[in-house]
C-alpha cells in the first residue's frame, strides 16, 4: 500500500491532499501560499498534515513521503529550486526530484517536484512553470499523442507536449487575472457578473469573432455599449465579454499543429472554450471532468515520484 501526503503550494492559496493507492482520501485547502510567508507556511502545512492524518487514524510513520510542487520551490518558498528545461516528462522531472527533511513541519521525507521553463534565450520564447508541470503528469494520456492541454486559472498555461507524453513547450496568458480584473474593478463591472450568469453561445461567438477583427480593447467596450445601449441581459454581455478575453488564448490554440486540444480547468472557462473551438477550429477537442483535473496534481506528484 503506498500512502503520500501531497502539497501543491501556489501564490495565495495552497491544497493538501493524503493520497493511498492512487486515491484521494482527503484534501485540505487553506489560504496561503509562496507570498504569505515561510513561518505561516510552516504552520499552515504541520497543522493541515495533522488534520489529514487523525482524520484517518494515521500516524507519521505510515506516510512514504510528502510530495510538494508549485510555489513552494520558488524563491518565495520553502525550498527554492531552479527550473529544468523542456522537453520534460516523467523521467526528466523523476530524475531532478530534490528530498530532505523539514523537521519543523513533519518527520516524514520530503520530496520537491521543480519547475520547467522552456529552453529559450529570448524573451519572445521563454516561458516558466510552477505546479503546472506536476498537473500535467496527472492529466497525460499517451493515447493522445502530440497534444495541446489547456490549464484555465488566473495564469493559463498552453501546453503542447510531444509524441512521448513530454512537456515539449508552452505558453503562460494572465486570462483568469483579466477576467476577474476586468469585471470587478473598471466600467464593464455592471455589465459582467461571474457568479449567476449562464453562457449564451451566440454572444460568445459573437465576443470572440469581433475580437480576432477589432482587437481586444475595442472588444471589450462593447460589451458596455451591449448593456447600456441595446438591453442585452446578463447572460449575453458576460458570454460577449468572455468570448473577447478567450480570444488571443482560442488564436493560439488554434494556431498550435496539435490536431487534439485536451481542456481542463473549472466548467466556466472550459465549457466556453470547447464551445469557441469546436464552432471556429477542426481540431479533436477533449473537455475533462471536474474530477479528473482537480486530483491531478496530487497523483501526477505519485507519478513523478514513483516513476
Amino acid at each position: 500500500m503506498s500512502r503520500y501526503i501531497t502539497i501543491d503550494c501556489g501564490t495565495t492559496n495552497s491544497r493538501v491532499r493524503l493520497v493511498v493507492d492512487n486515491r484521494i482520501l482527503g484534501a485540505i485547502k487553506i489560504p496561503v501560499g509562496a507570498r504569505s510567508g515561510a513561518e505561516r507556511l510552516k504552520a499552515e502545512f504541520t497543522t493541515a498534515i495533522e488534520q489529514l492524518l487523525c482524520d484517518r487514524q494515521l500516524a507519521e510513520k505510515d506516510i512514504e513521503r510528502i510530495l510538494a510542487s508549485g510555489m513552494i520551490t520558488s524563491e518565495y518558498g520553502l525550498c527554492p529550486l531552479e527550473h529544468i528545461k523542456t522537453p520534460a516528462g516523467l523521467k526528466e522531472l523523476h530524475e531532478t526530484l530534490f528530498h530532505t527533511m523539514l523537521p519543523e513541519i513533519s518527520s516524514i521525507p520530503f520530496t520537491f517536484i521543480r519547475g520547467v521553463k522552456t529552453d529559450a534565450d529570448s524573451f519572445e520564447e521563454m516561458d516558466i512553470m510552477r505546479g503546472e508541470e506536476t498537473e500535467m503528469m496527472g492529466l497525460l494520456n499517451p493515447d493522445y499523442g502530440k497534444c495541446v492541454y489547456v490549464l484555465p486559472g488566473s495564469h493559463s498555461k498552453l501546453v503542447l507536449t510531444d509524441n512521448a507524453g513530454r512537456i515539449a513547450a508552452f505558453s503562460t496568458m494572465l486570462t483568469g487575472e483579466m477576467i476577474f480584473a476586468l469585471s470587478q474593478e473598471t466600467i464593464l463591472k455592471d455589465a459582467v457578473n461571474l457568479d449567476t450568469a449562464q453562457l449564451n453561445t451566440d454572444c460568445l461567438l459573437k465576443g470572440y469573432d469581433y475580437c480576432e477583427k477589432e482587437g481586444v480593447n475595442k472588444a471589450l467596450f462593447k460589451t458596455r455599449i451591449l448593456k447600456n445601449i441595446f438591453q442585452c441581459n446578463e447572460d449575453e454581455t458576460y458570454s460577449f465579454f468572455l468570448g473577447a478575453v478567450l480570444c488571443d488564448e482560442i488564436r493560439q490554440i488554434i494556431a498550435s499543429d496539435a490536431a487534439t486540444v485536451v481542456l481542463g480547468g473549472r466548467a466556466q472557462i472550459k465549457t466556453a472554450m470547447a464551445k469557441i473551438l469546436q464552432a471556429r477550429d477542426t481540431k479533436t477537442v477533449i473537455a475533462l471532468d471536474e474530477t479528473t483535473a482537480d486530483y491531478s496534481t496530487a497523483l501526477g506528484a505519485v507519478r513523478i515520484y514513483e516513476a
